[in-house]
């Protein structure tokens, strides 16, 4: 048994009936020219040989009882691949847009906590000769930088080329325990957990000293630095570790917007790519990174978009954007170690040069923000939060319908994840394209992710259906936005 964290829980404590937890990766595969060739059977081979190195894939929760502690992942002991793969198609003439729509039906569906938490459907029918791959998986056991090994497990660097290691059988599975085992292992567990508590208390003191620059809160951290063992001298050499970074929430409330409000449960999906060679040249022209230029074409894109819609805010919009606070001495990969950016999206400027120069310098204000604090401290509060009380504060919010009634803390989730620059394969069938899903939740109804693979970025977008009805439009903007860049800088040519 192995305890999730409180941050991996909160994915599940998040859930309602309107919002859902997981996140999804839609890749689009060139068939093969091999008579007979099944992708189901490929795939269905891919997952039951490299099943062994797939942990997040074959556990399954234990909840606690009564919600009093986080829940537990123990080795399915009725694991069932039928159950997780399955196969589908589109009907003629298999357009992007029907793929689109069938993803949005998919993906507005919660995954079922007696099972391993993750489905694969294998599409068939794609226009082109092509076919796709849509996993789902939950984001309580996995995040980003977690999703980009498992691609790696899954897909091959060589058309045809065999597993590159044997990998070691599988482990043995585990008795679903019983409630009163359950709570037994918490009760042993919870012996530790106020050390560690006042652990983070002081460590968060001393940030917030140095933060404010007030003396008294780090003179006051240097104090308890001098109580005797078990607290002194272990919490000093704890609070000591880490130069990584977490946020501040943003310091005011953002704008209401058309897609800040209460969600249902109905989705949207757009996909859209763009050659990556064409926002390097912007880069190159603007002396901005690749990250710079995404933000200010997706703030040019809400501006245009909010503009056609006669709703555009007087003042700026706020972002958030994942983080990783990975040091890669973790002793689990398969856990969530994110944090987040808080940058202002200049979407009150007009000229796209502008824009680009302020979404520049407002990414470096959240950067500098993002090291004031460190990093695992806001991310081991969630350890200690009551998960009884957790579940019915989300139910409770959507409701009452909350997020119509406040404005919110930012306005949309916005991520850029650089992918692979080699092609991927399963089987003989290249990988086309690779496209994120990603997730909405109440107050935030519209997320842009982009991940780079080969010489394209693939952008994915996801809304509520009901807040963004027309995210193909906002989807066409965004590549526009960057061909405007492009004119702007002078690398319109790329």
């Amino acid at each position: 048994m192995k305890q999730l964290s409180g941050v991996d829980a909160s994915f599940l404590y998040m859930e309602t009936g309107s919002q859902f937890g997981h996140v999804s990766s839609l890749a689009v595969f060139a068939r093969p020219d091999a008579p007979g060739w099944s992708a189901y059977e490929a795939m269905q081979a891919k997952l039951a040989r490299r099943l062994p190195d797939l942990e997040p894939m074959r556990r399954r929760l234990v909840d606690v009882p009564f919600g009093l502690d986080h829940p537990f992942w123990i080795e399915d002991p009725e694991f069932d691949l039928e159950f997780h793969l399955r196969e589908s198609a589109l009907p003629s003439p298999g357009s992007d847009d029907q793929l689109s729509q069938l993803v949005a039906r998919l993906i507005a569906r919660p995954l079922d906590r007696r099972h391993p938490l993750w489905e694969v459907y294998v599409v068939d029918g794609l226009e082109g000769d092509r076919f796709a791959v849509m996993a789902k998986l939950h984001h309580a056991t996995i995040d980003g930088a977690a999703g980009a090994e498992l691609m790696k497990i899954l897909y091959n660097s060589e058309p045809g080329a065999a597993d590159e290691a044997q990998s070691p059988g599988l482990p043995r599975t585990e008795r679903v325990p019983s409630p009163a085992q359950t709570l037994s292992k918490v009760m042993s567990g919870a012996v530790g957990k106020p050390g560690k508590f006042v652990k983070l208390q002081v460590r968060s003191m001393r940030a917030m000293g140095e933060l404010t620059r007030n003396r008294g809160l780090t003179g006051l951290a240097d104090l308890v630095r001098t109580i005797p063992n078990p607290v002194g001298a272990r919490i000093a050499a704890r609070a000591d570790r880490d130069a990584d970074a977490a946020p501040p929430a943003p310091e005011n409330a953002a704008p209401s917007t058309p897609f800040n409000g209460a969600i249902t449960p109905h989705r949207r999906v757009a996909l859209r790519s763009v050659p990556l060679g064409r926002v390097k040249a912007i880069k190159a022209s603007a002396g901005a990174t690749v990250n710079d230029v995404v933000m200010a074409a997706c703030a040019g894109a809400l501006r245009q978009y909010l503009l056609g819609h006669d709703a555009l805010p007087t003042s700026a919009l706020v972002a958030m954007v994942p983080a990783s606070i990975r040091t890669g001495a973790e002793e689990d990969p398969w856990t969530n170690r994110v944090s987040a950016l808080f940058p202002i999206l200049p979407t009150t400027t007009e000229d796209p040069i502008d824009r680009l120069r302020q979404m520049q310098k407002t990414m470096g204000e959240a950067k500098d923000r993002f090291a004031l604090v460190p990093a695992d401290v806001l991310v081991d509060y969630a350890d200690f939060a009551p998960p009884a009380l957790a579940i019915r504060a989300a139910r409770m919010s959507s409701r009452f319908r909350l997020a119509d009634r406040m404005r919110p803390p930012f306005n949309v989730v916005i991520s850029n994840v650089p992918g692979p620059r080699h092609t991927l394969y399963l089987d003989t069938a290249e990988m086309l394209h690779y496209f994120p899903v990603s997730t909405i939740v109440d107050g935030q109804g519209l997320n842009i992710t982009v991940q780079s693979y080969r010489d394209t970025m693939d952008f994915g977008l996801v809304s509520c259906r009901e807040l963004v009805p027309d995210i193909e439009d906002l989807a066409d903007l965004l590549v526009e936005e960057i061909a405007v860049l492009g004119r702007a800088t002078g690398a319109a040519g790329a």
